[in-house]
Parts: C-alpha cells; sequence; structure tokens
C-alpha cells in the first residue's frame, strides 16, 4: 500500500506485514511516514535538560524536565507519587460535541505531571529518564549505573563520564557507543575490549592506541602491532595529561579512521534486521538504538529488551509487547498504544499520559492503580466497554485539526503543539533539527536562551594545559565555554550553557586517570560526541566493495581508494550487495556490506 504522508507529503509504503500488525491491534493505518511519525513522538522527549520551577503543589524550587513556561502543573515526584491528591478529582464526561482529543488536552494542561521521570534513584537528583542510579550527576536515559558523570544512554555502567550510549562499561570517558568495556578514552563502537585510546570498531582488543576496525588485537598503535614493551615505550611520546597533545590525538584519530571501510550498520548478534545501533535482535526492521527487540519495526532509542511485537516505539522498553505510537514508557507493558511517560506494569491502555500500574484506560493522566477510565472518570466494566468504541467512532467523525490543518481521527498520536516541552530541547530537534521561525510557524513550543546570572571567572583558553598544573581552587572557577567564545550563534544552537564548573569529584577523575580538563561545557561535549552518531533515518545503497579495492572516494586533496587487505568472495567482480543504511550518498566514508566489511576486520 502507497500512502502521501500528512505532514511533509512524502511518500511511503505500508508492507503487508505491517498491514497485518495493524490488524491485530485493532488501529487504521497510519497516514504520517515512519519519520514524522519518529518526529512527532521525540517532541514529547525531554532527553538531557532539567529546569528550575515552582513546585505547583508545595510552592517549593524543584528541578523538572519541564520549564516554567510550559503549560503543564508539575508536582515534586514524592508529592505526586502519593495519596495527598486525587487524579480522580479531574475527571469529566465526554463531550461529543467537541473533538475527543482537545479534550483530552484540556485535561493534560489541569492534571499535575511528576517533576522527574526517575525510578529507585540514590544521590542522583540532577539526572533524569532512568531506572536505578546511584551517585550520578547529569546522567540521563540509561539504567543502573553508578558514579558516573555527563552521559546519556549510560546503563549497567560504572564511574563513566562524558560518554554516550554505553552499556556495561566502567571507567570510561570522552565516548560514543561502547559495550561491556572498561578503560576507554576518547574512542567509539568498541566492544568486549579494555586499555583503550583514540580507537573504532575495535573489538575484543586491549592496548591499543589511534587504531580502527580492530578484532582481538593488543599492543597495536595507528593498526601497526608491536610487543608489549614496545608498546608501551612507544606511548611514552604522548603526554595524554595535556589538552593540546590530546586535541591534536583526536584530529590524527579521526583522520587515520576515516582510511578504513566502515559496515553499512552499527550491530551485533542479530538476525534479520536493518536500521543502526542494534543488539540482540531478531526479526526488526527500520529500527535506531536498539537492544533485544523481536518482530519490531519503526523502534528508536530502546535501550532494554525484552521487546517484542511493536511498531512506532520510541524510548525504554524492559519487558514490552503489542505497543504502539507510545514514548517513554516501560517495565511491563502489553497492548499500550498511543501513550506517554506510562510505567510500570500497565495494559491496555490509549491515549494515557502518566499513568502507571493500571488497565483499560482511555484518554486519561496521572492515574495510578486504576481500570475502566476514561478522561479520569471511573466507569463500570460494562459502560466503559460501550463507550470506548462510541469515542473512536466519534474521533473519525469529528478529528482534532491542528494549527498546520493536519487532521487527527483515531489511530494518530498527539500533535507536536500538544507537547508542554520546548521544540529546541526535545529528542525532536536532536535528530531533525528545525528553526526558531519554522518551530513558531508550526505553532509549537520554543525557548530561548536565558542567560545564567553567573560571570566567567576564566576563560577555557586560559585553564592549565596539563592536568598536573592543574590547583584545587579550580573548581571554584566558573569558566567560559570554548565554544561560546568562538562562536556564540553556533554554541545556542545546541544549548550551550556560556559557563560550567568543574565539580570536585570531576577533578579527582581527571587526575586519576591523567585527562586533561575539558573546554567545553557539558551540553557542548554532548553536541561534540553526538557528531559520531548516525542519522535517525536509511538510504538504499550499494556496497562499495570493487573487486579488490574500494570505489575511489573523494576527499580533500585528491581521491581516496581503500586496498582491500584479502580477496572477498565476489573476487575481482564488484561486489552486488545492497542493503539500507544510515550513512547518506553524499558520506565520504567507504561503506561495505556485513560480508565484505567482515572479510576485512575478521
Amino acid at each position: 500500500m502507497n500512502k502521501s504522508c500528512q505532514n511533509c507529503k512524502a511518500s511511503f509504503v505500508i508492507e503487508a506485514d505491517d498491514l497485518a500488525f495493524y490488524q491485530k491491534i485493532k488501529v487504521p493505518p497510519p497516514t504520517f511516514c515512519p519519520i514524522c511519525r519518529a518526529q512527532r513522538r521525540l517532541a514529547f522527549r525531554n532527553e538531557h535538560f532539567l529546569y528550575k520551577r515552582k513546585s505547583d503543589f508545595s510552592g517549593k524550587e524543584i528541578f523538572s524536565m519541564y520549564p516554567p513556561e510550559s503549560y503543564v502543573k508539575v508536582y515534586e515526584n514524592n508529592n505526586w507519587f502519593s495519596d495527598k491528591w486525587d487524579p480522580l478529582e479531574y475527571g469529566e464526561e465526554v463531550d461529543f460535541s467537541r473533538p475527543f482529543l482537545g479534550q483530552l488536552f484540556d485535561l493534560m494542561k489541569r492534571v499535575p505531571v511528576f517533576a522527574m521521570s526517575t525510578l529507585y534513584g540514590v544521590n542522583s537528583d540532577y539526572s533524569n529518564n532512568f531506572t536505578g542510579y546511584k551517585n550520578c550527576y547529569l546522567v540521563f536515559n540509561g539504567n543502573y549505573s553508578e558514579d558516573c558523570m555527563y552521559g546519556l544512554g549510560v546503563s549497567h555502567s560504572k564511574n563513566c563520564v562524558d560518554s554516550s550510549y554505553v552499556i556495561k562499561c566502567e571507567n570510561c570517558y570522552g565516548n560514543f557507543w561502547l559495550n561491556e568495556s572498561s578503560n576507554i578514552f576518547f574512542s567509539s563502537n568498541c566492544v568486549g575490549s579494555y586499555n583503550l585510546y583514540f580507537c573504532k570498531n575495535c573489538h575484543g582488543c586491549n592496548d591499543c592506541f589511534s587504531s580502527a576496525n580492530l578484532r582481538n588485537k593488543r599492543y597495536h598503535i595507528f593498526n601497526q602491532p608491536y610487543s608489549k614493551e614496545e608498546y608501551f615505550e612507544k606511548l611514552k611520546q604522548w603526554d595524554l595529561g595535556s589538552f593540546t597533545t590530546v586535541t591534536n590525538l583526536k584530529k590524527e584519530a579521526r583522520e587515520f579512521w576515516a582510511r578504513f571501510p566502515v559496515k553499512y550498520m552499527e550491530g551485533l548478534k542479530n538476525l534479520n534486521v536493518s536500521g543502526d545501533y542494534i543488539y540482540n535482535s531478531k526479526n526488526v526492521h527500520n529500527s535506531y538504538i536498539l537492544y533485544g527487540a523481536e518482530n519490531s519495526r519503526f523502534l528508536q532509542l530502546m535501550e532494554l529488551g525484552p521487546i517484542k511485537d511493536c511498531y512506532d516505539y520510541s524510548v525504554w522498553g524492559n519487558n514490552a509487547e503489542l505497543v504502539y505510537e507510545t514514548c517513554n514508557s516501560g517495565i511491563g507493558l502489553h497492548n499500550v498504544r498511543f501513550c506517554l511517560e506510562c510505567w510500570p506494569e500497565v495494559d491496555d491502555l490509549q491515549y494515557s499520559f502518566y499513568c502507571g500500574s493500571s488497565s483499560k484506560l482511555f484518554g486519561c493522566v496521572g492515574l495510578r492503580h486504576k481500570e475502566h477510565c476514561i478522561l479520569n472518570k471511573q466507569y463500570p466494566k460494562e459502560e466503559y466497554e460501550k463507550l470506548v468504541p462510541k469515542i473512536i467512532e466519534h474521533m473519525d467523525k469529528m478529528p482534532y485539526t491542528d494549527k498546520k490543518g493536519i487532521t487527527y481521527r483515531y489511530g494518530e498520536y498527539l500533535p507536536i503543539e500538544f507537547s508542554p516541552l520546548p521544540y529546541n530541547q526535545t529528542s525532536a530537534y536532536d535528530h531533525f533539527p528545525l528553526s526558531r521561525d519554522e518551530v513558531m510557524a508550526a505553532g509549537y513550543f520554543w525557548v530561548d536562551f536565558e542567560e545564567r546570572a553567573y560571570s566567567p571567572t576564566v576563560s577555557a583558553k586560559d585553564l592549565p594545559d596539563n592536568i598536573r598544573d592543574v590547583q584545587d581552587s579550580v573548581t571554584n572557577e566558573v569558566i567560559l565555554c570554548s565554544a561560546w567564545a568562538e562562536n556564540p550563534e553556533s554554541a545556542l544552537a545546541h544549548n550551550c550553557t556560556k559557563v560550567f564548573r568543574i565539580l570536585p569529584q570531576e577533578l579527582v577523575f581527571y587526575r586519576r586517570f591523567n585527562l586533561p580538563l575539558p573546554r567545553l561545557c557539558p551540553y557542548s561535549r554532548h553536541a561534540e560526541r553526538i557528531t559520531q552518531r548516525n542519522p535517525m533515518k536509511l538510504w538504499p545503497r550499494k556496497c562499495q566493495c570493487n573487486g579488490e579495492e574500494s570505489e575511489k572516494r573523494k576527499e580533500e586533496g585528491g581521491e581516496y581508494q581503500y586496498k582491500n587487505a584479502v580477496k572477498h568472495l565476489h573476487g575481482s567482480n564488484h561486489c552486488p550487495n545492497e542493503f539500507e543504511t544510515s550513512y547518506a550518498p553524499n558520506r565520504l566514508e567507504v561503506v561495505y556490506c556485513e560480508a565484505c566489511y567482515n572479510a576485512e576486520v575478521v
């Protein structure tokens, strides 16, 4: 089935398997394309921002994932999860003279929400979107980690700083996408390794430096093997406590990495999958950053399995089945559609938000331990079962129309204009950036940068170059971020905070591992790290292995052609394999299929 997206007008295909899923969960086929559906959900996701605001319960100043300019009422978590208020008091009957989604939006404005999406946290008040964090600071979107700082997607890890998407890791710094590794620094896409610096796509390696595409190697520098003694002697030429040295090595390493082919997708232990950054999954397609899923499609940022028979689901997982068009929800979900922040243990929920330990809810906000409710009003089982089909029919006959003129019948997720979050500080902005003018024209929410009251006491460029020269007093300084000093407009685009501080425990970490002080604020460091992240989009491409070497690739100063190290199965002929990849056709990387890539690295 070919359809035209209501939002972007692009054509998209609904496959027979997709239709079977929609029929199974009794929803109509989507009217938005997969990318616009993902953007719509992720506009309700604040991944790594915290705001100071007053609690609408106590009047106290609290930290929240919702800015004070947001329309939502916010209670501190200990009060929201208490018996001090009753969400059923906000209940109302369905008004069949109005669009149902308009009534739901009114309810969302009246019912308080929790300040932070956290569960089982200890001494981690400045982190959000986590389960089971202990002693973590500004770490977001992860599970069961300890003693970590400035991270995103950190799960089952300890003592990791300035790292994004790391799982089962320890003592790591400045990394992107690590799994089951320790003592890794300034590296990306490494698995089952330890003692690596400036490495990419290294698996089962230890004691390697500025290398790429290694498997089960040790004592390599720029992919050249050394004896143990030679290796450690050669490392002495680089003082890794120097910011200048590290900066130069990062640049040199990235230039070196670019000389090697990349696999069309990042993933391990998969069967019949497509997308990128997928692990331990089976029969999963068009998905992105995913662990432990089966028979699913169009999933994003699902870092905790098991996940089974789910479509268009963004963020979380952890025992989820038959979930559709839902975001920020996990821990025991079954038959959940069009929901947000519903956890834990929910079943048969539709168009419900901030609900937990409940079943059979339709259009509810903030309910816990409830069933058979509509717009926060309790109904007898028989009446509920009669009323839900009537509401669905009403949603089709009287759809909601947003400010862009798009209609929302039953089966659509909420319009972005319903989001209580500023678009420029959501996950949607990270993956689908829009200008302020575009956001305002669409009727979405935007918050301009509010300059902090702190005045810098020192510029980042004036910090000591080497960690050995740093005094304890640096923790008292207010440091001007280098990104802001160089280009404030560009810095604002990635939500630079202009100034930052070095925490005492942070300084201990840098000294322990002989690392220079950062020159960027945490948000600018985050923006720099995720430049390594491929986009949430797939393009059809062909393998670039041209027999004994790759196709020629343009680069600064000329052309580059990778020479294969071994003979591939297709011999001297061009590899016939085709695939979908997040490497756009205009990218400079040499992109190989899995067979050609494995031939080179394994």
